[in-house]
C-alpha cells in the first residue's frame, strides 16, 4: 500500500471525520432506541429487562438482516456519482426506498403473527416470554420506517450530505425518550409502552429523512416511480450482503440463547452490556461508513491509489477510536451500571461485561472500519465467505460452553466474562483476520 504524505493524510482524515460524525447519528438510531428502552425497562424489573433482551434481539436481527439497504445503496449511489452519472445514482437510491418499504411491510406482518413462537424459540419462558412477546408486537410495525431510514441514508451518503442524518437521530432519540417515560410510567403500559414509543420514533425518523431525500432527487431530475428492474437490481446486490448479515445474526441469536441458559440475571446483564456494545459499535462503524462512501466514490472515478490511502487512514482511525471509546467504557462500566438495573448482582455483572468488552474494543474498531471499506468497494462475496467461516467456528464454541456451563463456570461473573471474551475473540477476531488478509492485496478494488 503506497505511503501517504502528511498533508494528504490530514486532508483524508478531515474527509473521514466530516462524514463520520454525522453518519454516526444515523447508525446509532436503532441501538439508541434499544438503549433508551433498556435503561427505562430495567426499572420495571428483571423479568421485563430479560423479556426486552429477547424481543429486541429478534427485532434487531430482522432490521440487521436488511442493513444491505443502506450498504448497497451507498455503494451504488457513490459509484454512479463518482462516475459522473448523478441522476442515475439518485434513481438507484429511490429504488432502494421502494425495496425498503416492500420488505418492511412484509417483515412486520410476519413478525407480528409469529412473535410468541419466535420468542419461545430463542429461550423465553413464563413471565419473560410474556414480556418479550408484548414488546415485539408493540414495536414491530415501526420496522418499515426504520428500513426507509436505512435506504434514505444510502442516498445522503452517496451525495455526501449526511448532516441531516444526525439531526434525525437526535430528534428521534428525544421523541423516543419522552414517549418511553410517558407510556411506561405515566400510562403504566409496561414493556409494551416502550415498544410503542420506539415505533413512533422510527416512523418519525423515516418521514424526517425520506421527504428531503425525494426532494433532492427530484431537483436533479430523478424519477420517483418504482422501476421493477432497478428494485430487483437493488435486491440482487443486497442478496450476498443478506447472506453475510444472516451468518452474523445467527451468531448473535445463538449468543442470546447461551445467555438465557445462564440464568435471568446473566441475561438481564447481557442485555445492558449488549445495548452499550451496539451503541459504541455504531460509533466505530461511522468511521467505516465514511470510508465506504469515500472509497466507493474514488473507485467509481478510477482513483485506486487514493482509495488505498483512505483505507489505511480509516483503519488507523478505527483503531484509535476503539481505544478511546474502550477507556470511556471501563469508566461507564463502574459508574453507569445502576442506570440499567436496581439489582446489585445484575449491576456487578454489567461491570464485568463492560470491562471485558472495553479491553477488546480497539480490535473491533479496526475491524469495523475495514469492513466498511470492503463493503464500499462492493467486495460482498468475500465478506459473506468470511462471515460464514466465522459462524462455523463461533457456533460450536457457544455449544461447548453451554455444555460445560454448570461444571466449569460456577459463578455468574465467570459466565459473563467468558461470554464477552468469546464474542470478541471469535465473533470479532476471526472477521478481523479475514479483513486484514484481504486489504493486503488489491483484489478487493473494482
Amino acid at each position: 500500500m503506497p505511503r501517504t504524505n502528511p498533508a494528504d493524510a490530514r486532508a483524508i482524515n478531515r474527509q473521514i471525520l466530516t462524514l463520520a460524525i454525522p453518519t454516526f447519528g444515523q447508525l446509532i438510531a436503532e441501538p439508541a432506541f434499544v438503549l433508551i428502552d433498556t435503561a427505562i425497562v430495567g426499572h420495571i424489573g428483571d423479568t421485563a429487562l430479560a423479556g426486552l433482551s429477547i424481543g429486541s434481539t429478534i427485532l434487531l436481527t430482522m432490521v440487521g438482516l436488511c442493513i444491505f439497504l443502506a450498504y448497497s445503496t451507498t455503494s451504488q449511489v457513490g459509484h454512479l456519482i463518482g462516475a459522473g452519472r448523478r441522476r442515475e445514482g439518485l434513481e438507484a437510491g429511490i429504488d432502494g426506498l421502494w425495496l425498503a418499504l416492500i420488505i418492511g411491510v412484509a417483515a412486520s406482518l410476519v413478525l407480528f403473527l409469529t412473535a410468541e413462537p419466535l420468542c419461545w424459540a430463542v429461550g423465553a419462558r413464563d413471565a419473560v416470554l410474556d414480556n418479550a412477546t408484548a414488546y415485539l408486537r408493540a414495536v414491530v410495525f415501526g420496522m418499515p420506517g426504520m428500513l426507509l431510514v436505512y435506504a434514505a441514508n444510502g442516498i445522503f451518503r452517496g451525495l455526501q450530505k449526511v448532516r441531516i442524518t444526525l439531526m434525525a437521530a437526535v430528534c428521534g432519540a428525544v421523541v423516543n425518550t419522552v414517549l418511553d417515560v410517558l407510556f411506561v410510567f405515566g400510562f403504566g403500559w409496561g414493556v409494551a409502552g416502550s415498544g410503542v414509543a420506539t415505533l413512533v420514533a422510527q416512523w418519525f425518523m423515516g418521514v424526517f429523512l425520506v421527504v428531503p431525500a425525494l426532494l433532492w432527487a427530484r431537483a436533479d431530475g430523478a424519477d420517483w416511480q418504482p422501476r421493477l428492474r432497478g428494485i430487483l437490481g437493488s435486491a440482487g446486490d443486497g442478496a450476498v450482503l443478506f447472506v453475510r448479515t444472516l451468518a452474523l445474526r445467527v451468531c448473535m441469536v445463538a449468543t442470546v440463547m447461551l445467555a438465557t441458559s445462564m440464568g435471568t440475571q446473566v441475561l438481564a446483564a447481557y442485555q445492558s452490556v449488549n445495548s452499550c456494545w451496539n451503541f459504541v459499535i455504531n460509533m466505530l462503524d461511522a468511521i467505516g461508513i465514511a470510508g465506504q462512501t469515500l472509497v466507493a466514490t474514488e473507485l467509481g472515478a478510477g482513483h485506486r491509489d487514493r482509495a488505498q490511502r483512505m483505507t489505511r487512514a480509516a483503519g488507523h482511525a478505527g483503531l484509535m477510536g476503539g481505544a478511546a471509546i474502550g477507556a470511556a467504557l471501563i469508566v461507564a462500566g463502574f459508574a453507569a451500571a445502576p442506570l440499567f438495573s436496581p439489582t446489585p448482582d445484575v449491576q456487578r455483572l454489567i461491570t464485568v461485561g463492560m470491562v471485558v468488552l472495553a479491553v477488546f474494543l480497539p480490535l473491533g474498531g479496526w475491524m469495523w472500519a475495514i469492513d466498511g471499506i470492503l463493503i464500499g468497494a462492493g467486495d460482498y462475496r468475500y465478506l459473506a465467505v468470511g462471515c460464514i467461516v466465522t459462524a462455523a467456528i463461533y457456533l460450536p464454541v457457544l455449544w461447548a460452553i453451554r455444555c460445560v456451563n454448570d461444571t466449569l463456570l460456577p459463578s455468574d461473573a465467570m459466565r459473563m466474562a467468558v461470554l464477552w471474551a468469546v464474542i470478541n475473540l471469535l465473533f470479532v477476531g476471526v472477521r478481523a483476520i479475514f479483513n486484514g488478509a484481504r486489504i493486503r492485496t488489491d483484489r478487493w478494488m473494482r
